[in-house]
């Protein structure tokens, strides 16, 4: 009998990314306190890299508010955002860069394998697959054990659980 099995990954979906920037920029055109501003956001999919560009730290600080309502909106993790400083751009304006994590850091993955060892499961088996992480044990209740441990702390990631063998 093969053990039960999950994995825990984490990344937001890129569509759904790309929608939010979109409807982001769609509101931003439409609204009083953005008119005649340079206001942009540009999303590199390949990098899943987000550039906003804004006048000045106060539109900034609004454009990003706007683009985080979005994302929420649309399921993408917020927690997943590496905010870069807001940095001088050409022409007055300054400039943001966000990452979105697409995939467990190692670090990070190493403290979470770490973390399910010295737990009390005696029979779960946690090991690093790439930018993912994969949970074995021939308990299922044990499983949805470690689940609900790794779900009470909080990695700096959102954390994904599936792909389940039972």
């Amino acid at each position: 009998m093969n053990p039960a099995s999950f994995d825990i990954s984490t990344g937001a979906d890129l569509q759904e990314v790309d929608n939010a920037v979109n409807q982001a920029l769609k509101e931003i055109a439409q609204r009083y306190d953005f008119k005649g501003s340079k206001c942009s956001i540009a999303f590199d999919r390949p990098t899943a890299t987000l550039t906003l560009v804004a006048d000045d730290d106060f539109k900034m600080k609004a454009l990003f508010d706007v683009l985080h309502a979005k994302l929420v909106k649309r399921s993408v993790p917020v927690k997943n955002l590496e905010l870069g400083p807001v940095t001088p751009a050409a022409g007055d304006a300054v400039r943001r860069e966000i990452k979105l994590t697409q995939g467990i850091p190692p670090e990070k993955a190493k403290a979470i394998v770490k973390a399910i060892k010295s737990g009390t499961f005696k029979k779960a088996q946690a090991s690093i697959q790439g930018e993912e992480i994969r949970v074995q044990s021939p308990s299922k209740d044990e499983l949805q054990q470690v689940i609900a441990f790794l779900r009470a702390q909080d990695w700096g990631v959102e954390l994904k659980f599936g792909n389940y063998r039972g």
